[in-house]
């Protein structure tokens, strides 16, 4: 029977060598756990950037008037006209709804007594429209007819029961004037559209945008972001 014996020629070979390196093999379970990881980053930031985009809302803005460069935006007190003073409730929810543009803007509310430095009116409204397929000529809304089929029948113009859909224009207006003189010095409006009528968060997003610029202007409609409260 021939002993085995140890060979310190092959023991040495096993061992590295000084100056020499020696790549290691990333085992397949932690390679396939680092791709995991990479993927849940990536998905992870895809849905962040999507939450801040469902937080920010477009509107249509146009701004004019001719604030004074040397002016710094001041006390202001709301003007209410003889119409909003017969509907203060709902005034006063339309005054919250832009106070926080305006003090974005620079402008502090008025103590009760004092005397403002500006007068402020503001503006709330939508219109409803009803909205059918042959509004566009070849039928390309979502909720009208289309082709399709179904598993008990063949290709055919699938009827959809929602062919009339509301649709409601949303605006809003400022317009700040010079307590003494009268003078007109700033307005702005902002506009959106939608499938409802709208909300406070909406609504104040759009007085966000309408001042957001302030007290620069541009006559010219151009949308404008901002994030809803």
């Amino acid at each position: 029977m021939t002993d085995a014996t140890h060979d310190p020629k092959a023991h040495d070979a096993a061992q590295p060598t000084a100056g020499s390196s020696r790549t290691h093999a990333v085992p397949t379970r932690r390679r396939t756990w680092l791709r995991l990881t990479g993927v849940a980053l990536l998905v992870a930031g895809a849905g962040l950037s999507g939450c801040a985009n469902l937080n920010m809302l477009s509107s249509e803005v146009t701004t004019f008037g001719s604030w004074p460069a040397e002016r710094k935006p001041a006390s202001f007190a709301f003007d209410r006209l003889p119409s909003q003073q017969a509907r203060l409730a709902d005034q006063e929810a339309v005054e919250k709804m832009a106070l926080p543009a305006l003090q974005a803007a620079g402008f502090v509310l008025a103590a009760e007594g004092s005397k403002p430095d500006v007068l402020v009116q503001l503006g709330a409204r939508f219109d409803r429209q009803q909205r059918s397929p042959w509004d566009d000529p070849l039928w390309m809304n979502p909720w009208g007819p289309r082709w399709g089929m179904t598993p008990w029948a063949g290709p055919r113009w699938r009827y959809d029961p929602n062919l009339i859909r509301p649709d409601y224009q949303r605006e809003v207006a400022v317009l700040i004037r010079d307590r003494n003189s009268g003078e007109a010095l700033y307005e702005a409006r902002a506009t959106t559209d939608g499938a409802t009528q709208g909300s406070p968060a909406i609504f104040s997003a759009m007085f966000s945008a309408a001042l957001q610029a302030f007290p620069a202007t541009q006559a010219e409609p151009h949308l404008v972001r901002a994030a809803l409260p």
